[in-house]
C-alpha cells in the first residue's frame, strides 16, 4: 500500500515515475479500479467503489462526470452487486437482456444469448459504426445480423420499434438480404418489387422483378456477364439457400436482364 492509504498501491513506469493503482475485493475477487497520478486520487476511487459495493441505494442514475471512478468501472461493480456476476466489460443484466454502456446513458440492449460473445469484447465507434476486434479483425457488430456494412437502414434493413440503439434480434427486420437489391415496398395491396443495379464506375439498372430470388439470381447473371466483357472486379455473388444448382440454373436461364449490362466494357463503363 502507498501512504498508508487502503486501497492504494504506488508502482513504476518504464522511465521510473511513480503512479499509483487502485483496487477493491469484494466477494473475494479482487478488482482494478484503475490507475492515477496521485495516491489521493486513487484512494477517492477506492472509496468509492467501497461506497458503490456496500450499499444497494447507490444506482448508475447517481453517476456524474466529477466521479473518482471510470464510468465502465460503475458499471462492472453495480452489476458484479446486483446481479452476482462479474464481467470486465459495462454490462449490465436486466431481465430477458442486458445493457452494453458505451457511454453514460447510452447504452445498447442486446439478447440475453449474446452475453456470451460480448462480455468479453470492447465495442468500438468509428464514423458512426460499432464494431469488435474478433481474433485480430474488426467486425460491425450489424454483421451478426445479416445486414452487410454498406447496408443503409430503411432500405436494406429497420428498427422495428425505431430505435436503433435496440439490438434485440426481435427488434431488427432484414429488407433486403442479397446484394445489389434495392426492395420497393407493397403499395394498396400490390406485391413489393426488386429493382436490381449494379456499380461499376456508376450505376446500371438490371431490372425490376417481382420475386426476390429472382432479382438475387438476375444480380448474379449481370455480374457474370460484365466479367465475360473483360471488367475484372472483385463483384460479391449472392448466394440463394434451399435453391438446387438444377433449378438454379433453370431461373439462371430465362431471367431477362438490361441489354445495357450487355453492352459493358472496360472502355466504356
Amino acid at each position: 500500500m502507498s501512504q498508508n492509504l487502503p486501497g492504494v498501491y504506488a508502482a513504476k513506469k518504464k522511465n521510473n515515475s511513480i503512479y499509483y493503482r487502485a483496487s477493491v475485493t469484494f466477494r473475494d475477487r479482487h478488482i482494478s479500479l484503475g490507475s492515477y497520478d496521485r495516491a489521493e486520487q486513487a484512494h477517492l476511487a477506492y472509496k468509492e467503489a467501497l461506497a458503490l459495493t456496500g450499499s444497494s441505494l447507490l444506482s448508475l442514475e447517481d453517476y456524474t462526470p466529477h466521479s473518482p471512478l471510470p464510468f465502465l468501472k460503475w458499471v462492472v461493480l453495480l452489476n458484479f452487486r446486483d446481479n452476482g456476476l462479474y464481467f470486465s466489460m459495462p454490462v449490465y443484466l436486466k431481465k430477458n437482456y442486458f445493457l452494453y454502456y458505451l457511454e453514460p446513458f447510452h447504452a445498447l440492449k442486446f439478447d440475453i444469448d449474446d452475453l456470451f460473445y460480448y462480455s468479453s469484447k470492447k465495442i468500438m465507434r468509428r464514423g458512426g459504426h460499432l464494431f469488435v476486434n474478433d481474433y485480430g479483425m474488426q467486425f460491425n457488430i450489424l454483421n451478426r445480423y445479416g445486414i452487410r456494412s454498406y447496408s443503409v437502414p430503411g432500405r436494406d434493413y429497420r428498427f422495428i420499434n425505431g430505435d436503433s440503439s435496440d439490438l434485440r434480434y426481435e427488434n431488427i427486420q432484414i429488407l433486403n438480404r442479397f446484394y445489389g437489391i434495392t426492395r420497393t415496398p407493397a403499395k394498396n395491396g400490390s406485391s413489393p418489387l426488386y429493382k436490381v443495379r449494379l456499380h461499376i464506375r456508376s450505376s446500371y439498372v438490371v431490372g425490376v422483378y417481382t420475386k426476390e430470388t429472382e432479382a438475387a439470381i438476375a444480380y448474379n447473371k449481370a455480374v457474370d456477364i460484365v466479367k465475360k466483357n473483360g471488367i475484372d472486379r472483385n463483384f460479391p455473388l449472392n448466394y440463394i439457400e434451399g435453391l438446387s444448382p438444377a433449378a438454379y440454373a433453370d431461373l439462371y436461364s430465362v431471367l431477362p436482364v438490361s441489354e445495357k449490362i450487355y453492352t459493358l466494357t472496360p472502355e466504356n463503363t
